[in-house]
């Protein structure tokens, strides 16, 4: 304890030099190689009878463990689909450690209340109706998962069952997707379905889009009493929007919960040029996005919107004595996967209040006139060839010529140049090249520098 009382009454200037290191790693990530590949590791040691304090910890972090922390947070960073961190949002995830709030449920602290405005203030950004509520996940994964649980209630309850108190014995239910993200497979394991549940429905040619032809058919052939359809609005790789206006007509008729994995496709809102791509967004049950990626708010946090909030509270619902709390508002804990939640609103809530719709319109239009110049530069290279058209954010392509093998080996050669990191794809069932763009601090002179790390690697060079 002795220890604990001393890093007590040294915290202020051990949280300053904290802020210090924290303020100069993000100067520094713009001239950071991209990816760490040092490969040193950590010491082995055993755990320390006596600790030595934070400061000695801290000193160790910054010896062994910060010189091989990537740059992900960094404008060059453009794997998976992976924002940074605004500067409002990295202030408020240190007031969220600092505070420490458990929001599980209402009542001892103002945290609930922040919260719900924060999900009101993402129905406006996405300009969905109120019909909607939400709550912040860990993750577009926890979302998908919420949505599935969500649907197979919907289905329980049109055979009489109560799934989330009886369990999935009797039941019926199937589930139609064309180009389910991973986490949604995921996600129909963890509820108990499977992820033989899912029927796949063919897409359109040269597309990740669904064919609704094929689904209106394969929903009039269902035997199963319970249906479940799983939407995507930018799939991961195409970056292809479904037609949910076509598909939510479907799901009325046949009694179908319908799911849209949004996870960064749903910012496509924000642009009018592209609105148009999620028509019919507004008539699903439920809908994933991510704050972690082009909100740019740190890890960890997804967003789940629900037109069913009783639906969830019964798939969520926690019954303890201890928990029964007398409050108007709701209690997060029965609405989401977690009892003991991070304070996650707070670096939401702050960036929405600190930069406004029109400060995320500017940086989704930004980083979308970035991979259409990335793009370009690809389809005018001798070298390199796009696989797929740049529609919003991301770019598919390889090197010209190239088999799978020989595009993993570029992909190596291309993130080890330090000056960019990207990530593998599949496109049409060959290997691929992915690029995606969604960090505020990305610029067209990080474009440039892309584009030369790539010409720098032509040729033989590439394989």
């Amino acid at each position: 304890m002795a220890q604990l009382e001393e890093d007590a009454a040294n915290f202020e200037g051990l949280a300053r030099d904290v802020a210090q290191w924290s303020s100069q790693f993000q100067a520094e990530l713009k001239n950071r190689p991209v990816a760490a590949s040092t490969g040193r590791g950590l010491p082995k040691r055993m755990l320390a009878l006596n600790g030595n304090g934070a400061r000695s910890a801290f000193d160790d972090f910054t010896a062994h463990i910060a010189p091989q922390l990537s740059a992900s947070a960094g404008p060059r960073y453009l794997g998976f689909v992976t924002g940074g961190a605004t500067p409002a949002s990295i202030m408020a995830d240190w007031l969220v450690a600092a505070t420490d709030q458990n929001v599980a449920a209402p009542g001892d602290s103002i945290a609930t209340e922040v919260e719900l405005q924060a999900a009101s203030w993402l129905l406006e950004l996405f300009e969905l109706p109120s019909s909607f509520e939400g709550i912040l996940t860990s993750g577009a994964t926890a979302s998908n998962v919420l949505g599935a649980l969500c649907a197979r209630q919907h289905a329980g309850s049109q055979q009489n069952l109560d799934i989330a108190k009886a369990g999935l014995s009797g039941s019926e239910i199937e589930v139609f997707a064309a180009t389910p993200h991973a986490s949604m497979q995921k996600a129909f394991s963890f509820s108990g379905l499977g992820r033989d549940a899912i029927t796949f429905v063919p897409c359109l040619p040269n597309s990740e889009k669904m064919d609704t032809n094929a689904l209106k058919s394969m929903l009039k052939q269902s035997k199963s009493k319970g249906k479940i359809v799983v939407a995507s609005a930018g799939t991961v790789t195409g970056t292809d929007f479904d037609d949910l206006r076509e598909i939510s007509k479907l799901c009325k008729i046949h009694k179908a919960w319908l799911h849209v994995d949004g996870a960064f496709g749903l910012f496509a809102r924000l642009m009018p040029s592209c609105k148009h791509w999620t028509e019919g967004i507004e008539l699903a049950d439920s809908i994933t996005a991510d704050a972690h990626k082009w909100l740019n708010v740190p890890y960890d946090c997804g967003i789940f919107f629900c037109k069913h909030p009783k639906i969830l509270q019964q798939t969520c619902s926690v019954a303890a004595p201890y928990l029964d709390i007398d409050n108007t508002l709701p209690a997060f804990m029965d609405r989401g996967i977690e009892n003991s939640r991070r304070f996650r609103a707070l670096p939401v809530w702050m960036s929405l209040l600190a930069y406004g719709k029109n400060g995320y319109q500017q940086l989704v239009e930004k980083n979308c006139a970035q991979a259409l110049a990335l793009a370009k530069w690809i389809s005018d290279s001798n070298d390199y060839e796009l696989l797929v058209e740049c529609k919003l954010n991301v770019v598919v392509f390889r090197p010209v010529g190239s088999r799978d093998k020989e595009v993993k080996i570029a992909l190596k050669k291309i993130n080890s140049t330090g000056k960019v990191y990207m990530t593998p794809g599949i496109w049409q069932g060959e290997a691929a090249i992915r690029a995606a763009f969604s960090n505020w601090q990305t610029s067209m002179k990080d474009v440039k520098i892309v584009c030369n790390a790539l010409k720098s690697l032509t040729g033989k060079d590439l394989v």
